[in-house]
């Protein structure tokens, strides 16, 4: 069975891909656990010598990983150079900390001595999406390989390009051989690599279904699971906010990735006061984001992943208009190839909308009206999700207070759309799954947290 690539803003196909048997994706999981029992006795300094290498090949070969993204998922060309220059930001932070943040902790109790380290597991799964098909990968693997762990990637089915090259930057970097492989297959297979007795660990940044899969089949084999799964993110706009700004911010963390993010706002939860101000700002901001061809360095909107994917979310907006919502801005399938769907805005959005209760994977904003800052807050709540979110407000003690105390999510900003950064934790609670990548307790999560006692 093949794997293809399809240009989603032309339907042309890129390319195709032979899935391995699973006679070879075991040779290849053998493999990578003999690379990892001499990778784990290199030292810090080795490491981070190869994930400054790598660090430095993205950003020499930005455009060209760009192009590669633009032309299997549609990413916007600048966005794929700046991405592709994230994931070095990544390697070079972890090469500079790991050893720091892993250095054997003491702890005084009546022993002699007492101390924790944290030891590699072995050979990492990660199962990774689409949409940031390079720093999904990275985020987790420079942490991995910098704790010593070895790796096998199955990426998904339409970026086996990106995959690919990923694998190579890797190995040309000088990790040892074999230490990070790529696994060519689809959906079906992945069960059995979750079984296999040298896979240690299983990380997934995907949907909902596809995160309780794994995690099903990961706890029957008792491994252990890091998920980063779909987001609903609330923008807060508060009555004391600066409009303008909100409005761009708003329309920045919507657009991000042409919507495709778990993190992009999704839901602009507006008091009542502000909320015709606002509404009026943010379709301009919408409106005036340019939408084309994604090889283009002006486009900052480039088509969806997959027509399929762009019919879905189409769906859901015209069944929430059916529902009550008001359409203020696109909502229409423009006509003319690939998957292309405008910018647009919905208002009066309510509980039992598709807008209001699930995850909008596409340039597509949900208004919906709070009363004050209580409502705002008991609106944000109200979801499934809980991986990001943010408050915009004149003054930042208040944001910080109501981000700190109230917000259920992994991360939330003030007055700044919501991102992930090399230097700080990341992850979701409830249906946004569990889990942290990224920063010191990222590294952590695939490490044996172990303790010595000499009495």
């Amino acid at each position: 069975m093949a794997l293809r690539s399809i240009n989603p803003a032309t339907g042309d196909e890129v390319a195709r891909y032979e899935e391995m048997s699973q006679g070879d994706v075991n040779k290849i999981v053998e493999s990578t656990h003999a690379a990892f029992l001499r990778w784990r006795r290199t030292s810090f300094d080795e490491r981070a010598r190869t994930m400054r290498t790598a660090a430095q090949m993205l950003r020499d070969e930005a455009e060209a990983l760009a192009r590669l993204m633009t032309l299997e998922m549609g990413k916007p060309l600048r966005d794929g150079i700046a991405e592709a220059q994230k994931c070095a930001t990544a390697c070079d932070y972890y090469a500079e900390h790991a050893e720091h943040i892993l250095a054997p902790e003491p702890v005084v109790t009546q022993a002699r001595t007492s101390f924790v380290t944290f030891n590699p597991l072995g050979v990492v799964l990660a199962v990774m999406p689409w949409n940031f098909p390079f720093w999904q990968v990275f985020r987790f693997a420079a942490p991995a390989l910098m704790a010593g762990n070895a790796a096998v990637l199955k990426h998904a089915s339409n970026v086996q390009g990106c995959a690919l090259a990923i694998e190579r930057i890797v190995r040309e970097a000088g990790v040892a051989e074999n230490v990070f492989r790529t696994l060519t297959i689809g959906n079906a297979a992945v069960d059995a690599v979750i079984a296999h007795p040298h896979v240690r660990a299983v990380t997934l940044t995907g949907s909902g279904p596809a995160g309780r899969a794994v995690a099903r089949r990961a706890g029957e084999q008792l491994k252990k699971t890091v998920l980063e799964l779909g987001g609903s993110d609330a923008y807060l706009v508060l009555e004391d906010a600066d409009l303008d700004a909100a409005a761009h911010l708003c329309a920045k963390g919507r657009l991000i990735n042409s919507g495709q993010s778990c993190i992009a706002a999704k839901r602009f939860v507006v008091v009542d006061a502000v909320r015709r101000g606002f509404e009026e700002r943010f379709v301009r901001q919408m409106q005036a984001t340019r939408q084309g061809d994604p090889l283009r360095m002006e486009t900052e909107i480039g088509p969806l992943a997959r027509r399929d994917l762009r019919d879905a979310l189409h769906k859901q907006v015209e069944e929430s208009v059916r529902r009550g919502a008001r359409c203020l801005l696109g909502g229409s399938v423009p006509a003319g190839p690939g998957a292309f769907y405008p910018p647009t805005v919905l208002t009066d959005v309510k509980k039992g909308m598709p807008a209001y209760d699930e995850e909008l994977f596409g340039p597509v904003a949900a208004v919906i009206a709070a009363r004050d800052e209580a409502h705002a807050i008991a609106i944000a709540n109200d979801s499934t999700f809980g991986l990001g979110a943010a408050v915009i407000t004149g003054d930042v003690a208040r944001g910080e207070r109501i981000a700190a105390d109230e917000i259920e999510a992994g991360s939330v900003f003030v007055n700044d759309v919501v991102h992930s950064d090399a230097r700080l934790p990341f992850g979701g609670i409830k249906e946004s799954g569990y889990g942290r990548e990224l920063g010191g307790y990222g590294i952590k999560e695939f490490v044996n947290i172990k303790t010595i006692y000499a009495a």
